[in-house]
C-alpha cells in the first residue's frame, strides 16, 4: 500500500491547496460553489449571524467575488444545492441525497413512533396540500413538547420530524426560519425515487469515513471533532473501514514529521499532495493567500490537528460565558500565507452598513509587514463584500494598539467590499 512522509509545511501547503484557499483555485461565482461543495462533500450551517453565515464565510474565503445570494439561489432556486445533515446542519450537493437514506430511515424509526407527532404530520401535510409552503408559526396550536435543546411547540417538532426523514425539505428561509415544502416537490424525481447507492452498513461506513477525509485533506484515526455527526461509527468501526479502505487503495497513509499518528488521504487527492511534494520552495505566501475563516470552516473542523499542523489553536466561544472567553464573542481566524497570523472580531450594523473590526489579536511573533497589508486588506474586503458592507472600520484604540496603520491606509484606499 502506497504510503508517504512529509513534514509539517508540506502538510500546510496540501490542506490549503485541498481546501481550495490558494487564489484562482476555483471560478468564480456559483460554479466555483458547485466545485467546492462537491469536492469536499458539506459544508457547515449555523443560524447565527453576526457578520456573515457560517456557510457564507467559508464560501467568501475561496470563490473570487462571492455574495450570499449566490448560495441562496444555488440551495432554493437551482436546487444543486441542499440542506441537510451531515457534519451537524450542512449544506451538500444534492446529488448525495440518496447516500443519506440510512439517515433518514433512522430518523423515521426514531420519531415515527410517537403518535402526537404522527397526528400532528398528517395536520402538516393537509396545510402543507392547501397552502403551499409554510413554516412552523403558519400553524395552529400551542402545545409543546420536549424537543431537541428545548421544550418546543408541536408543530415545530413535527414539521422537523418530518425534515429529518425527508418527507419534507426546505422551500427558502427568510433570515433563519425554515419554509418547508415536500420534498417531493422540490428535488428532481430520479433523486426522490433512487434506490439507497450503499447496499450494507459496512460499505455505508466506508463510504462515510472516506467523505469525512476529503471534507479535510487529511485526518487522523483518533476521536475528536472531524469525525462528529456520524452515526454509529465508534473508534473499532472507523478502524476497521480505514483498514479496508487501505486494503483497496482508497486511501493512503501520511506520516507527517513531529506527529506521532499517522494521517490518511484519499488515493484520489494523492497527486495533489505529490504535487507539494515535488515543488521547489513553493509556498503558500509566495502564491498570495490570505483570508479570513469562517468559525466552523472545513480546515478548522479537527481543532486539535490544526493546533499540531499550523500551532494554531482556536476555540469558537461563543456558547461561553462572557467572562471566560479568552478573545470574544464571535473571533475569526486570519489565515496569511500558509500559518495563522491574527484573529479578529467582526461585528456588521446592518442599519449603517459598516463592518466594524471590534477586536484584534496578533499570533506570538506575527506583526504586520509592509507585504501583509494589501492581501490583508483584500482578504477584509472580501468579508465586507459578503455582508454587504459599505465600509471596514477599526474600533477605537485597535489601530494604535496593534500597529494597523497600514493595513487601516490600505482598507481606506481600497475598495469598501460593496457589490459592484
Amino acid at each position: 500500500m502506497p504510503s508517504y512522509e512529509i513534514d509539517k509545511q508540506q502538510a500546510r501547503q496540501f490542506l490549503l491547496r485541498h481546501q481550495r484557499l490558494l487564489p484562482g483555485s476555483l471560478p468564480a461565482g456559483k460554479e466555483g460553489i458547485r466545485q467546492y461543495v462537491r469536492h469536499v462533500g458539506c459544508i457547515q450551517y449555523d443560524p447565527l449571524n453576526i457578520a456573515g453565515h457560517n456557510h457564507e464565510l467559508v464560501l467568501q474565503a475561496r470563490v473570487s467575488g462571492f455574495l450570499p445570494e449566490m448560495a441562496y439561489e444555488l440551495l432554493y432556486q437551482d436546487r444543486d444545492l441542499i440542506d441537510g445533515w451531515d457534519k451537524n446542519m450542512s449544506i451538500y450537493s444534492t446529488e448525495d441525497w440518496p447516500y443519506f437514506r440510512r439517515y433518514r430511515d433512522r430518523a423515521y424509526r426514531r420519531y415515527g413512533g410517537n403518535e402526537l407527532l404522527l397526528a400532528t404530520a398528517e395536520q402538516v401535510r393537509r396545510e402543507l396540500r392547501l397552502r403551499g409552503p409554510l413554516s412552523s408559526l403558519d400553524l395552529e396550536g400551542k402545545e409543546k413538547m420536549d424537543w431537541a435543546w428545548a421544550p418546543a411547540r408541536v408543530s415545530r417538532a413535527a414539521m422537523e420530524s418530518m425534515y429529518f426523514w425527508g418527507e419534507l425539505a426546505v422551500h427558502h428561509r427568510v433570515n433563519t426560519r425554515r419554509y418547508y415544502d415536500f420534498s417531493a416537490k422540490l428535488l428532481p424525481e430520479s433523486i426522490i425515487q433512487a434506490a439507497d447507492p450503499i447496499p450494507t452498513e459496512v460499505e455505508y461506513q466506508d463510504w462515510y469515513v472516506l467523505r469525512r477525509i476529503g471534507s479535510i485533506g487529511l485526518l487522523w484515526n483518533k476521536s475528536g471533532d472531524g469525525w462528529l455527526g456520524i452515526a454509529d461509527l465508534k473508534s473499532k468501526e472507523r478502524t476497521a473501514a480505514i483498514l479496508r479502505l487501505l486494503q483497496r487503495d482508497l486511501v493512503r497513509e501520511v506520516r507527517v514529521e513531529g506527529l506521532k499518528q499517522p494521517l490518511y488521504i484519499r488515493t484520489e487527492d494523492a497527486a495533489e499532495l505529490e504535487a507539494v511534494m515535488g515543488a521547489q520552495a513553493d509556498t503558500a505566501s509566495e502564491s498570495g493567500c490570505a483570508a479570513v475563516l469562517a468559525p466552523l470552516d472545513n480546515l478548522l473542523w479537527e481543532r486539535e490537528l490544526v493546533a499540531q499542523l499550523f500551532g494554531f489553536t482556536y476555540r469558537w466561544e461563543v456558547y461561553k460565558p462572557a467572562a471566560e472567553r479568552e478573545y470574544g464573542y464571535y473571533v475569526l481566524p486570519l489565515l496569511y500565507g500558509d500559518r495563522f497570523v491574527a484573529r479578529l472580531e467582526p461585528v456588521m450594523n446592518k442599519k449603517s452598513g459598516i463592518l466594524t473590526i471590534a477586536g484584534w489579536w496578533w499570533e506570538p511573533n506575527e506583526a504586520l509587514d509592509d507585504g501583509m497589508a494589501p492581501l490583508l486588506s483584500a482578504a477584509l474586503q472580501s468579508l465586507a463584500r459578503c455582508t454587504r458592507a459599505t465600509a471596514v472600520v477599526f474600533a477605537p484604540g485597535i489601530v494604535r494598539q496593534n500597529k494597523l496603520g497600514k493595513l487601516d491606509k490600505a482598507l481606506k484606499q481600497g475598495p469598501a467590499g460593496a457589490p459592484q
